[in-house]
């Protein structure tokens, strides 16, 4: 893609005749959830194979730097990105501006951390860490050289480019932890996975996106823009904090074997909020950001995901607190036991978790980036003192810590994210209330009907627990849909879903629908109407 016509102006997204954007917001939305699903079978497969090449202490030897490090290396990626994609226009000399900010702070982060590197190894009281931060430090140097083409990409709506890209690198990267840790490299084996994925990235997005930047020079919006990256990577840095502290406490104080178990069980805890909410976060922002002018299509919108969050993420956040235990020894062998005790402890909270990275889609499409970062501070705040308290009870009082922080603060962001847009609290959590209670039921009463047959938990070894996984999930699957059929009284969610698979895979497009005519919150019609009762409109 040539992002910039020769006068140096951005060409816009280019749906096709008669589309408007939202089929293009869904037809993306498909292609990231479907790429996210690649995603997640790669690092599957990585998660399966790596584990049994390598041990706990290895992983937690590349923890202890990576803590760190990835903080820098999402400079630029978590501000110039959001920046890129949130302004209504940019042309080719902003963008070479921020290109050369964003590649001469990477290049001055990554000589630092390089230099930083006996400090950590001090401070883990383990030499090598010295040797592993040095290599890690390339990263956040290559990251800086893609983030402005990525950036153009996403603006344009190229998300089949984007996500091919991000597939290839972790394929790449994937293959080459396997073969070298197959190879006897240990810890080394995951470094050069970690350096190979950015390689990879930068080569595609370079090639992906034909631009090259222009020697920086004045350029109206420059300052803004930056102001507004700062604001947009100062919360990134903020949740950052939030999100690693657990792993420093952990490494700092019971060292890297049980750093590895926990890192194992947070991974998972994670990785739906990485396939889905991650991905989706760039295409709803992009579709938001162009209905700021719509308030009710615009609320309607928002709605409708969050009711489609709701339901995906609490029926997972319950069946994988059931079959935790036995996905843990499927995916990594019976060595890493420890993580699947901690991670059925992480599973109530996977849904909640899914709920508040909603509130990041409000706060970027509006362009209030300096509310997002306050509300940062307080996330911090929150969660490290119940971190805090947990690392009482070791790893395994981390993860109840996380769980609790989230059932407390996701109303609070979502109220606090909705308010300059006049989006009550009422209105969501009449979205949400029914699948928490759907998953409850169903979940309880899966628990009962497992442990009345005690067979199913006496036979040891992969073979069975896969055959208890899946026989588990089924008997929650349906329990799950039956409850919240029942309580929606109707097929309401279950149709939405249909009709949304339906638009996505559709390749008819009518030629007397535009923009303007049939706006992207049609969409979730009919999801969640209750939803929009008492909420009022306005500009």
């Amino acid at each position: 893609m040539k992002p910039f016509n020769a006068d140096g102006s951005f060409q816009a997204p280019t749906p096709g005749a008669g589309a408007g954007l939202r089929q293009l917001a869904l037809r993306s939305a498909a292609i990231t959830v479907l790429s996210g699903g690649f995603g997640l079978a790669i690092q599957i497969v990585a998660t399966a194979v790596l584990a049994r090449l390598l041990t706990p202490r290895d992983f937690g030897l590349v923890i202890m730097v990576t803590t760190f490090s990835l903080l820098l290396v999402n400079f630029g990626l978590n501000g110039f990105t959001e920046a890129v994609v949130q302004r209504e226009e940019i042309d080719h000399t902003l963008a070479s501006n921020l290109f050369w900010i964003n590649v001469g702070g990477s290049s001055l982060l990554a000589i630092a951390f390089a230099a930083a590197g006996s400090l950590l190894a001090d401070m883990y009281h383990d030499p090598r860490v010295a040797g592993v931060a040095q290599a890690i430090a390339v990263t956040i140097f290559l990251t800086g050289l893609s983030v402005l083409h990525l950036a153009l990409l996403k603006r344009a709506m190229r998300f089949k480019m984007v996500s091919a890209n991000d597939m290839v690198a972790r394929g790449i990267s994937v293959l080459v932890s396997i073969v070298l840790g197959f190879a006897g490299w240990g810890y080394w084996a995951l470094v050069a996975g970690a350096i190979s994925l950015p390689a990879s990235t930068c080569a595609g997005a370079w090639v992906l996106c034909r631009w090259t930047p222009g020697l920086p020079r004045r350029a109206p919006g420059t300052g803004p823009m930056i102001r507004f990256a700062i604001s947009t990577y100062g919360r990134f840095t903020t949740g950052y904090f939030t999100n690693n502290l657990d792993n420093f406490l952990v490494g700092w104080r019971l060292g890297p074997t049980p750093l590895g178990f926990y890192k194992k069980a947070y991974d998972l805890f994670v990785l739906p909020s990485n396939q889905l909410s991650t991905g989706l976060t760039v295409v709803a922002v992009s579709a938001l950001s162009r209905l700021q002018r719509d308030p009710i299509h615009y609320k309607r919108y928002f709605l409708g995901a969050l009711g489609v969050m709701a339901f995906v993420g609490m029926g997972l956040s319950a069946d994988l607190t059931l079959v935790g235990k036995d996905l843990i020894l499927v995916l990594l062998g019976p060595k890493w036991g420890e993580s699947g005790r901690i991670f059925t402890l992480f599973g109530p909270g996977i849904g909640f978790m899914l709920l508040y990275c909603t509130h990041i889609w409000l706060h970027l499409s509006i362009g209030r980036a300096d509310r997002w970062f306050r509300w940062g501070l307080v996330d911090l705040v929150v969660t490290t003192f119940f971190l805090f308290v947990g690392l009482r009870w070791q790893a395994e009082g981390i993860a109840v810590a996380w769980v609790v922080s989230y059932w407390i603060i996701t109303l609070p962001a979502l109220w606090y994210a909705g308010k300059p847009v006049e989006l009550r609290i009422s209105s969501m959590a009449a979205v949400i209330w029914k699948y928490v209670l759907a998953s409850l039921i169903a979940g309880y009463a899966t628990f009962l009907i497992t442990h009345a047959f005690p067979s199913l938990g006496v036979r040891p070894g992969s073979l069975w627990a896969f055959g208890r996984l899946v026989i588990v999930s089924f008997l929650f699957g349906t329990l799950y849909l039956g409850a919240v059929i029942s309580l929606h009284g109707g097929f309401a969610p279950l149709n939405q879903l249909r009709r949304l698979f339906l638009e996505v895979t559709s390749r008819r497009q009518s030629s007397k629908q535009g923009l303007a005519s049939e706006p992207l919150a049609h969409s979730f019609d009919g999801l969640q109407p209750e939803a929009l009762a008492g909420t009022e409109f306005s500009r």
